[in-house]
This record gives structure tokens, C-alpha cells and sequence, in this order.
């Protein structure tokens, strides 16, 4: 084939002008498309860390968050409930000293907190996954003469004492899951980041 005629450098430079254009085309269609996999404002905020106002708990109350989609459960156990805690019969529970590994290391204590007075814990059954009814009361006449006051799940029976620690003899397999927490100050709990006591 002759080249006789054509302007070889015209050609280059269209072809070459084509390429860019055609590049630059390619580049601009697959940043939408790659930024549409990223994750949503409101998806980032969901796992975001959450504050709470612990100074609004009464004494013996119980106030429920959401964080990462889980209901989280924040109670302020008075000193009569964590005696009644820390003399409850270990023989009853299944992992007395939170021996499992679905805890921070600072929830490995008799109490499993950070601090005694307030007990952050996800308020999923560790069974299938209901929610357990707080039931701070000691010994009602459904849950028996050795209930010392935690949380029911009503789908299975399971029991937890006010530590989450699981009985024995009950379909739930470990302790309820303390999340990652600490404390920001003397009023506010922030449940999602680690640190250890403010």
C-alpha cells in the first residue's frame, strides 16, 4: 500500500488527539460509577461512633441507643445491684469470668465495665439473636428465687445476670457482647471507640 499523498504527521496527531479524547471519556464515565460504590452519608453515620448522656439514667434505669444497626444497652446499676452481681453463685453461670473472646479486655472484670455503676452491653441474645427484656428485679415469681435481677430473652428463655454473663442450662452459648466504649467525660459514654476510662 503507498503513502504517496498523505500527511503521516496529520494522522499521527489525530490519532493520537482520538486516544485522549477517548481516555478522557472512559475516565469521566467510571468516576460516577466508582464513586456510586461507596458507601452513603447515612451509611458512614450508622457505624459512626454514638454519645451518651449518661447523666439522664436514673439509678437502676436503663437507656437503649442504636449503634451499627444494634440496639445497645446502657444501665446504671446502683451499689445494691452490683453487690447483688458480684455475689451471685459463679457454679450458675456458664463463663463466670468472661473467658469468651466477643469482649474488649477491660469487660473481663466481675462487673465486665469499664465502670462498675454503668454496664454497656448489645442487646441481642447470643442465641438467636432476640432482644432480652431488662429485669432488674430480684426473685419475681416467673424467673424463680435465684434471679439476683439481668435480662430475659423471651424467645428461648435464655437468662443473663446484670453483667450479661449467661446462666448455665439455657439455650444462649456465650455472655451478651459488650461493644467497644469509653468514657469522654464524667456525663458522656461514646459507644464505638475504644479507650479505656476517661
Amino acid at each position: 500500500m503507498s503513502t504517496d499523498g498523505v500527511d503521516l504527521t496529520r494522522r499521527h496527531f489525530l490519532t493520537v488527539a482520538t486516544s485522549v479524547v477517548g481516555g478522557v471519556g472512559v475516565v469521566a464515565a467510571a468516576v460516577p460509577f466508582v464513586a456510586s460504590m461507596q458507601p452513603s452519608a447515612r451509611a458512614r453515620a450508622a457505624g459512626a461512633p454514638v454519645e451518651v448522656d449518661i447523666s439522664k439514667i436514673e439509678p437502676g434505669g436503663i437507656a437503649m441507643v442504636e449503634w451499627r444497626g444494634k440496639a445497645i444497652a446502657v444501665v446504671r446499676r446502683t451499689p445494691e445491684m452490683q453487690a447483688r452481681t458480684r455475689d451471685l453463685d459463679p457454679n450458675m453461670l456458664r463463663d463466670p469470668e468472661s473467658r469468651e473472646a466477643q469482649q474488649p479486655e477491660y469487660a473481663t472484670n466481675d462487673l465486665r465495665s469499664i465502670n462498675p455503676e454503668f454496664f454497656v452491653v448489645v442487646s441481642n441474645c447470643t442465641h438467636l439473636g432476640c432482644s432480652p427484656t431488662y429485669r432488674p428485679e430480684v426473685a419475681p415469681a416467673d424467673l424463680g428465687q435465684d434471679w439476683r435481677g439481668g435480662f430475659f430473652c423471651p424467645c428461648h428463655g435464655s437468662k443473663f445476670d446484670l453483667a450479661g454473663r449467661v446462666y448455665k442450662s439455657v439455650p444462649a452459648p456465650l455472655n451478651l457482647q459488650v461493644p467497644p466504649h469509653r468514657y469522654l467525660n464524667d456525663t458522656t459514654l461514646i459507644i464505638g471507640e475504644d479507650g479505656g476510662a476517661a
